[in-house]
């Protein structure tokens, strides 16, 4: 077996299921942290994972509970490198600075403090998001007028949140501020680079069933493809999954310079869904397996994520992409 070099939190995400995959695919030996030897099965299971034939290179760890103190400290043992993927959904509760909050900043600290432990770590990636670089009222449908990118930062919004979506913008910016003044304050052997991605749409292998495919953050695109009329403006920005999950294992190189933020979206028109879907689907929109007939207003966020198009050598793909990815998907588990 080989020895591991890379710890994967969330593996069993959307987003971190697709990181594991590519990093796989990049030759990295993996270590997945899950809550339950089930997880493994799971993961084993997908034709991604069943095509590589991993064997040795790909193996398990148990963290049952992630806010532990000490949760990670076996699991990063003899690693170089993290990515750290695990955090809240923005799952409406009573008290959500409990739940979403506080374990969204805990978790990560955890890690960080974990690794000051393991010698071996020289570069963490972390998953942030757009919302914990975006001033809130941009984000809420107030017009600024200006040009956003990951380099920004934000003050957090203050509890109780009215609403689950400024919860998770409120867990995203302090989680990120956490992480910033760790490294102020523990000046630690190795370094991090934080992915800020928009809404992420793709195809998730995880899914076997229609229903499953449209969980997340999926659903905000296939809402108006399902028929979802919405009088609410949504903010723009997306990017499809194959590409924030090669983002996230290129930013593992030890050449790309830590310490930094990168941003990772697509400009998108929500209601265009429906055109790629008459333009791609034809026969499914005739049958009414996908009505293509809903309505969600988009306002426009002006982000430039050109920096990391650069640093990495490769062009985000744009929201017809995304759709279609997702689309054909649904389909074909829709039977």
């Amino acid at each position: 077996m080989s020895s591991p070099n890379l710890l994967i939190t969330g593996a069993t995400g959307h987003i971190g299921f697709r990181v594991l995959v590519e990093a796989l695919q990049a030759g990295y030996s993996v270590r997945a942290a899950i809550r339950s030897e089930g997880k493994a099965k799971e993961i084993l299971a997908t034709p991604s994972v069943k095509a590589l034939a991993p064997g040795g290179k790909l193996s398990f760890i148990v963290v049952p509970d992630i806010l532990a103190e000490g949760a990670y400290d076996d699991a990063l043992k003899g690693v170089t490198y993290v990515v750290h993927l695990a955090s809240p959904l923005a799952n409406p509760s009573d008290d959500m600075e409990q739940t979403i909050v506080q374990p969204a900043i805990r978790g990560t600290t955890g890690i960080l403090y974990s690794a000051l432990k393991v010698p071996t770590v020289k570069r963490v990636v972390i998953t942030s998001s757009v919302v914990a670089v975006l001033p809130l009222q941009t984000m809420l449908g107030t017009e600024d007028f200006k040009v956003h990118t990951a380099q920004d930062r934000q003050p957090a919004p203050d509890g109780p949140y009215g609403h689950v979506f400024v919860a998770y913008i409120a867990s995203k910016v302090k989680a990120l501020a956490a992480t910033e003044n760790f490294v102020k304050a523990e000046n630690p052997h190795f370094d991090i680079n934080n992915i800020h991605p928009a809404f992420v749409i793709g195809a998730n292998e995880l899914a076997t069933t229609a229903e499953g495919v449209i969980k997340g953050t999926n659903g905000m695109m296939m809402g108006q493809v399902l028929g979802v009329k919405s009088n609410e403006p949504r903010m723009s920005g997306t990017v499809h999954l194959h590409d924030v999950a090669k983002l996230h294992v290129l930013a593992l190189d030890l050449a790309v310079k830590g310490g930094q933020s990168f941003g990772a979206i697509k400009n998108n028109v929500w209601n265009d869904a429906l055109v790629y879907v008459k333009k791609h689907f034809p026969e499914a929109v005739k049958s009414g397996k996908i009505p293509a007939n809903g309505d969600q207003p988009t306002f426009n966020i002006d982000f430039d994520a050109s920096k990391t198009e650069e640093t990495f050598g490769f062009k985000f793909q744009d929201y017809e992409a995304q759709t279609v990815s997702v689309v054909e998907q649904y389909l074909a588990l829709l039977g």
